[in-house]
């Protein structure tokens, strides 16, 4: 059997796996003695808009390669959780799923405590729309307090570009924020995002003339390996970290960022002023 073969009965066997586990009356189906568990394979390609003789030559390995929009279909149909749809699509053609935003945001007590616990590295949780739900002590001394901001306002590109202190603590600004905005317009497309966003890029292009020209020029960046970001605090002086992101698993709306003391300087003044200011994060 070739690899193609195979993959096509791996595909069959997880999409009658599937079927078999779901409880006709669950969708109003008759509910009479059937041979076999689940849903009919006519029932399941109704309810995708597919034919019910190319869906059983799917099941049977021999249907070909269905398209991304197919699958997502059969995916609904089936009631397919996110993991699941994912992994229809890896069977199906070899890859996962695009994008498909949905708002979220919410940050569970776990994940605020690995943020307390990266102490004195400022560390917060960022949305697939840029907005901050979550940030430790260390981020609130060093690039503010969002607590402070009303939730529809914690936003990194709105305080970027609207909020005087943000930009005065950025030695080379216009840089970042150039570099800011087309990490911004990749990432939130990448997530499925773009349409979610649209209400804030119109807002921020009439309140900051220098973010109406940067998302103009149609710019997207990718996020370097090593990055250094530089920030003269207003109180503590120029300090330099290291910037990276991370994943959060299982929660793919959400992204961890850290900003670690890049020299061990750096690392000392911050853990003392860490010490003498008291808390005031969320």
């Amino acid at each position: 059997m070739s690899e193609h073969q195979g993959g096509e009965k791996r595909l069959g066997a997880y999409l009658k796996d599937r079927r078999a586990k779901l409880d006709p009356i669950a969708f109003g189906l008759p509910s009479e003695r059937r041979r076999t568990p689940g849903l009919r394979r006519e029932e399941v390609a109704q309810r995708a808009n597919i034919s019910p003789t190319w869906y059983t030559w799917l099941e049977q390995g021999r249907g070909g390669a269905p398209s991304a929009d197919v699958l997502d279909r059969i995916a609904q149909a089936l009631m397919l959780t996110d993991v699941e749809r994912e992994h229809l699509f890896l069977l199906g053609l070899g890859r996962a799923p695009g994008a498909r935003y949905r708002r979220g945001g919410t940050v569970t007590p776990r994940l605020q405590r690995v943020l307390d616990a990266l102490d004195p590295s400022p560390a917060l949780i960022r949305t697939a729309t840029w907005d901050v739900p979550a940030w430790n002590r260390a981020a609130t001394i060093m690039l503010g307090d969002y607590s402070v901001l009303p939730p529809a306002e914690r936003n990194i590109l709105r305080i970027i570009f609207l909020d005087p202190r943000s930009r005065a603590m950025q030695p080379d600004w216009e840089s970042m924020a150039r570099y800011v905005v087309g990490a911004f317009r990749i990432e939130t497309t990448r997530a499925g995002a773009a349409d979610e966003v649209a209400p804030l890029v119109t807002e921020l292009c009439r309140l900051s003339p220098e973010f109406h020209t940067m998302w103009h020029e149609n710019s997207v960046t990718e996020a370097p390996v090593d990055i250094v970001k530089h920030i003269d605090h207003p109180v503590l002086g120029p300090f330099a970290f290291e910037h990276s992101t991370f994943s959060v698993d299982g929660r793919p709306d959400l992204t961890l960022v850290v900003y670690n003391p890049a020299t061990p300087v750096d690392a000392g003044k911050l853990q003392i002023a860490i010490n003498a200011i008291p808390p005031q994060g969320p």
